[in-house]
């Protein structure tokens, strides 16, 4: 009898333990549902304020903005630092660790291109046509703001800047979920920013860093108008997979270089040079090489040159004997973004060759060709299918502040709304305004 009432009251307090738990992952749930949508709705109430901005007091509060990270750059930086350090205890690849780090220059420059948004054209307001019908009726359509934009994104703080400056400057309201790994720099930007703010509820960083809050946020459709994820492959899948609310896809890089069998031999070099090694860790960095049969000797040349920066090549049959250290590529190879100093090499017999070789590996970012052929240019630009497609020049430009839209808040390899580098107008959507004087139908 003993026995069985002990039974008992394990069984009992096993059921009492599983109550429990069911009753502490519903309340956590519904904690963090209740946090969301508070910001949301901050986000959304700020929206009245942001639209009676005048474009002047738009840009005054940028460069506000822009005084106060460089005031606060000691800060921040110290933060950095903390985050910084803790990457590299768990083992970050350098080029990630690369893509993290801040220093005094990238402060500066974060604040330089804050400014160059301000000094940028404003599009809300813009009225883009205006038509008048056999009715009478005036038709046109008149840009206006997304609404609230959410953004998430791994461990780039420089992000958190740019995505601020370029939604307050498009009268949006932003929802920003930073990575764990950049947490302390994220908010300590924040912080900055919303210090200049009358209504820092503009600007909102989620701090909670768990798969749980992630999840969650990206189904806050009520409250978010589109969402938009920067960062690798997985994070991107997972958002287009999961989310409720309209995404816009921001591609990884696996750009490509070809060399044309009329190539400046130099200009090639120099280029593969800059677009693989200037900075390893970014996704307009190059990750594939695709060569004419007929330059491949200058590849013992670019050997030399890679060999410096401790590049190590993966290349196919043709082209491994005129590499003195090349490892075998394999299939997997030339359909992968590194991010690291690896490069990936294939030998093609024309332009075509180069052209379906790139269309069937590549991510849609950018794309290079190094020739003095002007047909063979113009057949690449037409038949490469990248948001970003160059003629003898390096894949490293694609980027909103080379383009001239002061800062980006991601590269759209997608072909709907937006693509390529997404500066002001691809935060922006249209409504029609129609004027009429009495017309009915």
């Amino acid at each position: 009898m003993t026995q069985t009432a002990c039974y008992d009251k394990t069984e009992a307090g096993k059921e009492t333990a599983g109550i429990a738990e069911t009753v502490n992952a519903q309340t956590e749930k519904q904690s963090i549902q209740e946090m969301l949508e508070a910001m949301g709705q901050r986000a959304k109430e700020a929206g009245s304020w942001r639209a009676g901005l005048s474009t002047k007091e738009k840009n005054d509060l940028l460069l506000k903005a822009a005084d106060r990270l460089e005031a606060d750059a000691g800060r921040i930086l110290a933060a950095n630092d903390m985050d910084v350090k803790r990457a590299q205890e768990n083992g970050m690849a350098a080029g990630l660790v690369d893509r993290l780090r801040l220093t005094p220059e990238r402060i500066a420059g974060i604040a330089s291109g804050i400014r160059e948004v301000a000094a940028l054209p404003d599009p809300i307001g813009r009225v883009e046509s205006m038509e008048k019908r056999p009715n009478g009726l005036m038709i046109g359509r008149k840009r206006v703001p997304l609404g609230v934009v959410g953004v998430i994104y791994e461990a780039r703080p420089n992000v958190t800047a740019d995505v601020f400056a370029l939604t307050f400057k498009t009268g949006n309201a932003v929802i920003l979920k930073g990575g764990r790994d950049a947490a302390a720099s994220n908010a300590a930007i924040v912080e900055s920013l919303q210090s200049v703010l009358p209504k820092p509820a503009v600007v909102q960083l989620i701090e909670d860093n768990s798969r749980e809050v992630t999840n969650a946020f990206m189904k806050l459709r009520e409250y978010v108008d589109v969402l938009i994820p920067r960062g690798g492959k997985g994070l991107i899948q997972a958002t287009v997979n999961n989310a409720t609310i309209p995404v816009i896809e921001t591609g990884t890089g696996n750009c490509h270089a070809y060399i044309d069998e009329t190539a400046d031999k130099d200009m090639a070099i120099a280029i593969v040079e800059n677009a693989k090694t200037q900075r390893i860790g970014v996704c307009n960095a190059l990750e594939s090489l695709v060569v004419h049969r007929s330059r491949l000797p200058m590849l013992k040349e670019l050997e030399t040159v890679l060999d410096k920066h401790n590049v190590q090549i993966r290349a196919d049959e043709a082209s491994r004997p005129y590499f003195d250290h090349a490892l075998a590529a394999t299939e997997e190879d030339f359909g992968t973004e590194y991010l690291d100093y690896i490069l990936s090499v294939k030998t093609v017999d024309s332009v075509e060759e180069a052209i379906r070789h790139i269309n069937r590996y590549s991510t849609g970012h950018s794309e290079t060709i190094v020739t003095k052929d002007y047909d063979n240019a113009q057949k690449f630009l037409d038949q490469v299918d990248s948001a970003a497609v160059y003629v003898n020049a390096s894949t490293r430009f694609t980027d909103g502040n080379e383009f001239g839209f002061g800062a980006e808040i991601g590269i759209s390899t997608q072909k709907l709304h937006a693509r390529g580098p997404m500066g002001l107008e691809a935060l922006t959507s249209s409504k029609f305004i129609i004027y009429g004087n009495g017309q009915v139908r």
